[in-house]
């Protein structure tokens, strides 16, 4: 009789974990900026640390991290992130590092970037990131890195 019982209680956290799953990878969309079907709009986010440039990355070279689908435009670049996705992911999960400063997850541009001590930040317009962004980059990362803790689980709509 035990043993039914712990095959029944398998099932149901299985079941449960089942249900659940299609919610953890929506809530980890949300937790990057997700544009076209992949992260930062496709753009190679290796790319801004190896080649200094924003690259469109490619369907044929991708990965998952987070649940989400982050594009390359080169199996190098996608082999890079691939043992290291920490090292290469963007700061706020790809949203505008002006608007996590504020509390708001707000889509960026790729043109708008700048890689700070090994991490890419990226920002929604040229405003933001010239006169915001750059013109107080050490207060503006401690103030998305702490509502960052906050919001970011939070849907972009939502804040």
């Amino acid at each position: 009789m035990f043993t039914i019982h712990r095959k029944l209680a398998r099932r149901g956290v299985l079941a449960v974990c089942m249900a659940l799953a299609p919610l953890g990878a929506a809530l980890a969309a949300d937790e990057h900026f997700v544009k076209d079907g992949a992260a930062i709009g496709g753009y190679d986010t290796v790319a801004f640390h190896t080649g200094a440039k924003p690259t469109q990355g490619s369907p044929q070279f991708t990965a998952v991290y987070q649940g989400v689908t982050w594009q390359f435009a080169s199996a190098a670049h996608r082999d890079l992130f691939a043992a290291n996705p920490a090292k290469y992911a963007p700061a706020y999960g790809g949203w505008c590092s002006a608007g996590a400063s504020k509390g708001k997850k707000v889509p960026t541009k790729p043109e708008y970037w700048a890689v700070i001590d090994g991490q890419l930040y990226l920002n929604s317009s040229d405003a933001v990131h010239n006169k915001l962004f750059l013109a107080d980059t050490g207060g503006t990362i401690r103030k998305g890195e702490s509502n960052w803790k906050r919001i970011y689980a939070t849907e972009a709509v939502k804040l």
